[in-house]
């Protein structure tokens, strides 16, 4: 029986060293073929690690937003001739991620589905928040559009009040300037807000501070990497 592994990749360039387990380089270097969400950054991915063998005669199926859902079962043959690996564009596969689908076809024909320990962006910018983590929402992006995207500022903030719970959510990192204007703009004084930026990096920022202290200091994150958390008080 073939397996499927979700291997995180990596978050920052040149971190590969500190963050992904030498099991891991091992297990990757032990399989033929690859769901990816660019076949380009996943050969590159592969070169850093020092794959052994000749990465251009690997196979690689590419899996990512322009995808067609109807185009999906058609991987079924390709999962069950062999290990597969699964890589995205950045940390963990499966979570704010194409490659949940490929998972779910998995689980769906009995192919065995192995997570590898590897960086998630968003896991660790909760580890390192200080917000609730017992209770927590992931909501992915926020609407592009400035109302639209007030607004549900807006009602992240009532239910994180309402239920307690940390709200996590990103941005495209070209637009993480104007979402935290909005942040700061819409959110009450003392809710509280993480930027995590850069996780792993070398420019890594990681800091919980109330809105009203956020105004003082305003970050610059315009094409950094960034995931923001908002804990309203109740």
């Amino acid at each position: 029986m073939s397996v499927l592994y979700l291997a995180p990749t990596l978050l920052s360039e040149n971190t590969e060293l500190q963050v992904i387990p030498k099991n891991v380089i091992n297990i990757l270097y032990s399989l033929r073929q690859f769901v990816v969400e660019d076949v380009r950054t996943a050969r590159r991915f592969l070169s850093k690690i020092k794959y052994p063998g000749d990465i251009q005669k690997l196979s690689f199926k590419e899996l990512n937003e322009q995808t067609n859902k109807s185009e999906i079962p058609f991987l079924l043959p390709f999962l069950q001739q062999e290990n597969t690996g699964v890589l995205t564009e950045s940390g963990a596969p499966g979570v704010a991620d194409p490659g949940a689908a490929v998972v779910k076809l998995a689980h769906e024909n009995h192919i065995q589905v192995v997570p590898l320990v590897g960086p998630s962006s968003i896991l660790m910018a909760l580890m390192a928040s200080g917000l609730n983590g017992q209770s927590f929402a992931f909501v992915g992006y926020l609407p592009i559009k400035k109302y639209e995207r007030q607004k549900r500022l807006k009602e992240l903030e009532k239910r994180s009040a309402k239920e307690k719970q940390t709200q996590i959510f990103i941005e495209t990192p070209y637009r993480n300037n104007q979402l935290l204007n909005d942040i700061l703009q819409t959110c009450s004084q003392d809710t509280m807000i993480t930027i995590a930026s850069d996780i792993t990096g070398s420019r890594e920022l990681i800091f919980t501070k109330d809105v009203k202290e956020w105004k003082h200091k305003v970050p610059e994150l315009n094409k950094i990497p960034t995931v923001f958390l908002l804990q309203a008080e109740s």
